[in-house]
């Protein structure tokens, strides 16, 4: 099956090079980046402490938040997400850098030889480079963000991880892990490792219940939001109930009242970690810094927000793409409009997503809507994204592209808008593709 499609960009010579040696399939399972990596010397047995975290919404911004607060305290900090917005080494972090150019192919070249040609897919070699770059550089912690599902994703290759982290489950990628909720809660409760620490967001009964029951089958202490801890919002401050005690913390970084529960969660692992050098001042200053391209992001630069400051609007991107992060987009978006100002949207999605379910969560907005197709052969048709939208009761425009959604948008004598550019990972690629001033570093 093939996955969501990743534009080639010009300038990147190494999406070119594995997409030429590696298929772009997804089959999730874990022998073949168990013999890559046994051919490497066990890469994951040589890591840093290790922070793993899995789950449908939130993962990305929960990684942000944990490595801000371990740098906020002098860690050296590996991680690997995905996926990436305009270039490959945005997936690789090392020491708290992008991976170089150099270091990137270096990697690539030692990668291949020990995969001696033997069949391999895009993702489990790009995980395999970088838990080898991991390995071969010295840090205090890895955070590794889960590709797809969690049993069977390439990163599940560790036997102790020090933390396992899971984010809210919901439906999404239905035809790979669904449809069950509970069987989309036993793909993600599959990092769980006997007797490790589990740190887990609230979740729907159907999916607690199965990650409850592969806790306690691994003797792994679960640490459970909404019954161990809890996070919210108090006098514009982040406050977080803990076993020990409470933590009255700064609002985080990012925007919207769920980023209050992704870094309440963040913060909870980082206790279960339990590292000394990790204190209060840091955690506050990490949930306070972190930074996270292309989730909820004000664009200020670039020909896009140009265009859009010169009439007093502002530009936000979120790659929103199912109907729980719809919900939670939707949320920070009646914060935005608290103003009273309009907000216009400009969506692009891939074709497996649930549109009209993503859609019905803007319904009491009453946006203006703009949809268009985009660069990928897996891109919905605009024609049935509008026909998605209008059969929740939201009206859509079709347009052909960003650029002229956007000169709908702005058009009139009406109060400037809030922009929204969501829908897709892939499709804000583009956009801060757009420019290099844009480019997530």
């Amino acid at each position: 099956m093939k996955p969501d499609y990743d534009a080639i960009r010009a300038s990147d010579t190494v999406i070119q090079r594995l997409r030429a040696l590696h298929p772009p399939l997804i089959d999730l399972s874990t022998g073949r980046i168990e013999r890559l990596l046994t051919a490497l010397d066990r890469p994951q047995d040589r890591m840093a402490p290790v922070i793993h975290v899995a789950g449908t919404n939130g993962k990305g911004s929960t990684v942000a938040y944990l490595r801000a607060i371990a740098e906020a305290a002098g860690l050296r900090v590996h991680a690997l997400t995905s996926p990436h917005l305009v270039r490959f080494a945005e997936r690789i972090r090392l020491a708290g850098a992008l991976i170089t150019d150099d270091e990137l192919a270096r990697r690539i070249d030692e990668v291949e030889a020990a995969n001696r040609g033997e069949p391999i897919s895009f993702f489990e070699i790009a995980t395999a480079l970088a838990f080898h770059a991991f390995a071969e550089t010295p840090a205090d912690l890895c955070i590794v963000e889960v590709g797809l599902g969690g049993r069977f994703d390439a990163s599940n290759v560790f036997a102790a991880p020090a933390v396992s982290v899971i984010t809210p489950v919901d439906y999404d990628h239905l035809e790979m892990l669904g449809p069950e909720l509970g069987k989309i809660a036993w793909e993600k409760a599959g990092i769980i490792k006997r007797g490790r620490p589990v740190v887990c967001a609230r979740q729907q009964d159907e999916a607690l219940a199965v990650i409850e029951t592969e806790a306690e089958t691994l003797a792994a202490p679960l640490t459970l939001m909404g019954r161990d801890f809890d996070a919210y919002e108090e006098r514009g401050r982040l406050v977080v109930q803990h076993q020990d005690g409470l933590l009255d913390l700064p609002a985080p970084s990012l925007f919207g009242e769920h980023q209050f529960a992704n870094a309440g969660l963040a913060v909870a692992a980082i206790l279960a970690l339990d590292d000394p050098r990790i204190d209060e001042a840091a955690i506050g200053g990490g949930v306070a810094s972190a930074v996270w391209p292309g989730r909820f992001q004000r664009l200020t630069t670039g020909p896009l927000a140009e265009r859009a400051t010169a009439r007093g609007a502002d530009l936000w991107l979120d790659g929103a793409h199912n109907p729980h992060a719809g919900r939670a987009l939707a949320r920070a978006c009646t914060r935005l409009t608290a103003d009273r100002r309009p907000l216009a949207m400009i969506v692009g999605m891939l074709g497996r997503k649930d549109a009209a379910g993503f859609f019905e969560a803007f319904r009491d907005l009453a946006p203006n809507v703009f949809v268009t197709a985009f660069d990928s052969p897996t891109a919905t048709p605009a024609d049935d994204l509008a026909a998605a939208a209008r059969s929740v009761g939201v009206a859509a425009e079709v347009v052909d592209g960003v650029e002229v959604g956007l000169t709908r948008a702005l058009a009139g004598d009406g109060p400037p808008p809030h922009l929204l550019v969501c829908g897709s990972l892939h499709f804000i690629g583009e956009v801060l593709a757009m420019s290099p001033r844009t480019w997530p570093d």
